[in-house]
């Protein structure tokens, strides 16, 4: 996979220890593990969860997921914020906030990455692909 930066390209992921690469560019792309002998994708992770080999290839995501978890957070912040967790269409759950009314995210709910890192939390961002609307209950 090839990102390009200017008018330079160069690999942006696949080394051979599936270690995320600290000196890549920051980019607004999330970063995942695919195991090379089961296929399965995971977050930030050392070892296969299900085969637990450690022979991981760094892949770029696409962004688009589902909102399987939201919840309201009231602590360590002057407004409201969620906390969602987000499945991703490669196969990995990752945490990350959704922009909007913290009261309007729901599971189900279909996103696209925003941004790749909060500058707060560090954790990615999304937005809703589709307004929500839902009847008064």
């Amino acid at each position: 996979m090839y990102h390009h930066s200017g008018s330079m390209a160069r690999q942006a992921a696949g080394s051979a220890t599936g270690l995320l690469e600290p000196a890549a560019p920051a980019t607004d792309a999330i970063l995942f593990q695919r195991c090379t002998w089961c296929g399965t994708a995971m977050y930030h992770r050392l070892l296969c969860p299900v085969c637990q080999g450690g022979d991981l290839r760094t892949e770029r995501s696409e962004g688009v997921g589902t909102v399987r978890h939201s919840t309201v957070v009231h602590r360590n912040t002057p407004a409201a914020r969620n906390v969602s967790l987000i499945e991703l269409a490669e196969g990995f759950v990752v945490r990350g906030r959704v922009m909007g009314p913290p009261a309007a995210i729901h599971s189900g709910d279909r996103v696209r990455m925003s941004t790749a890192k909060d500058p707060v939390r560090g954790e990615p961002v999304f937005q809703l692909l589709d307004e929500p609307y839902r009847a008064w209950s």
